[in-house]
């Protein structure tokens, strides 16, 4: 794909897509839940697609008015043998969910995805899932897909999570609701990561305790069927949030923005840089907001600790921003971009490198010395929908010759409407 854009800043109100998270968590909580589930503002990006199909291949009803999604759960106990193996794409989060969900039914399921999901580690879900009981065959020593899964009669466990992963600790909560009643699973968290699964637990009927990241999940829980409404999705939003603040003369409202204050990194990070952002309107039951932002000036600042898990995600699309502050941005402890849909760290860096920035690579970030002009090259996405929004919101920024951006489709995978949505913000698009 070919990008020439003559941008003289980018205006207007946009509804980003649903939170991609919620999104694969609404189905799935939906499907061993009994009753029916309706869904509204849901992601129908790749990812989440995979999700929905392998949920019908084990013989749940899901029906798609293009509106709502209705999904007549079955409970853990009437979820069904897939008669083929289920296809989980590009999607790692389809992938370690569902294996917490298999590890604990009676029968064997093979799980595996696309080139790149394929060299993605799931031995941080396979070892205790083991440990529960589950029977779990992968490829290499780092079980890489594809998975089989034997699933049985689980047990509690005690564990301390060895890295902060959402992924990895939802996958053992839902594989906790499958112990028998009267036990209780134990998951402590390295660093508190996003809290989708334990919130929407409880909007199922389901019991759960969380004391700082100590959790406590007993076994042998009846979900009920309940409505669900998808905010939208922050690391979708991002990717505008950082576009209103590097290119020059623009001022973005982005409507109904999930803000569970486990994903919100950015905001602190953008705001602690000098970001001129204005909340309209927030509602605090239903975590969400509507944001006003606006260009601004901006400074370095060091990204580390504990703020790595609420923005791990949005760490590409602030590596660009970065690129555009005054002074020196530090990226520390986030290794986990290694094990992204590409290594993000490596990615990031030769693609905005490619791009005229100075940018270092480290063992777990980055360092990135601003602010410097950007020039057209060519970047390929290698698959990874995040590199492919980076690339085309960098795109903004240069003032001549065309940026080819190769293997575009991967913005499928989250953000189907993302080019629709530039054109609408920008009309030189």
């Amino acid at each position: 794909m070919k990008l020439k854009i003559d941008s003289r800043g980018l205006r207007g109100e946009l509804k980003v897509p649903g939170d991609k998270s919620i999104s694969h968590r609404s189905i799935m909580f939906g499907a061993i839940a009994h009753g029916t589930t309706n869904v509204r503002d849901i992601l129908r990006g790749e990812d989440v697609i995979s999700t929905m199909n392998a949920f019908r291949a084990m013989g749940v009803e899901i029906e798609d008015d293009g509106e709502l999604i209705k999904i007549h759960g079955t409970g853990f106990e009437g979820l069904k043998q897939p008669k083929q193996k289920l296809d989980m794409g590009n999607s790692g989060t389809s992938t370690r969910l569902i294996s917490g969900i298999l590890a604990g039914l009676p029968f064997e399921s093979t799980l595996f995805g696309d080139d790149s999901l394929s060299k993605r580690p799931m031995d941080r879900i396979a070892q205790p899932l083991r440990m529960m009981g589950a029977n779990i065959t992968g490829q290499t020593s780092r079980d890489l897909p594809p998975l089989v899964i034997k699933g049985g009669k689980l047990s509690a466990i005690d564990y301390q999570l060895p890295v902060a992963s959402a992924q990895v600790k939802s996958s053992l909560i839902f594989a906790a609701l499958q112990t028998p009643k009267g036990e209780v699973s134990k998951i402590v968290e390295k660093e508190k990561t996003r809290s989708h699964t334990e919130e929407m637990l409880i909007q199922f009927g389901g019991e759960i305790a969380v004391s700082g990241q100590t959790i406590l999940v007993p076994g042998g829980q009846f979900l009920i069927a309940c409505d669900v409404t998808v905010p939208g999705d922050i690391s979708s939003a991002a990717f505008w949030l950082v576009a209103a603040l590097i290119v020059p003369n623009s001022e973005i409202v982005l409507k109904n923005v999930g803000i569970n204050e486990t994903r919100t990194g950015i905001l602190d990070v953008i705001s602690a840089m000098g970001a001129e952002l204005e909340f309209l309107e927030q509602d605090d039951v239903a975590k969400s907001a509507t944001i006003r932002v606006r260009t601004s000036q901006l400074k370095g600042c060091e990204i580390s600790g504990r703020l790595i898990p609420r923005l791990i995600d949005e760490l590409p699309i602030i590596a660009l921003l970065a690129t555009q502050a005054q002074g020196q941005t530090v990226i520390r402890d986030a290794e986990e971009l290694k094990v992204k849909e590409t290594d993000r760290i490596a990615v990031v860096a030769d693609s905005l490198s490619a791009m005229g920035a100075d940018i270092q690579p480290t063992a777990d970030g980055m360092v990135i010395q601003g602010e410097t002009p950007l020039h057209a090259a060519t970047v390929n996405t290698l698959g990874d929908h995040r590199i492919g929004m980076m690339a085309a919101i960098a795109s903004l920024l240069v003032s001549s010759g065309e940026m080819i951006l190769e293997r575009a489709e991967a913005i499928n995978t989250s953000y189907p409407s993302f080019f629709d949505d530039l054109e609408r913000l920008d009309g030189n698009s």
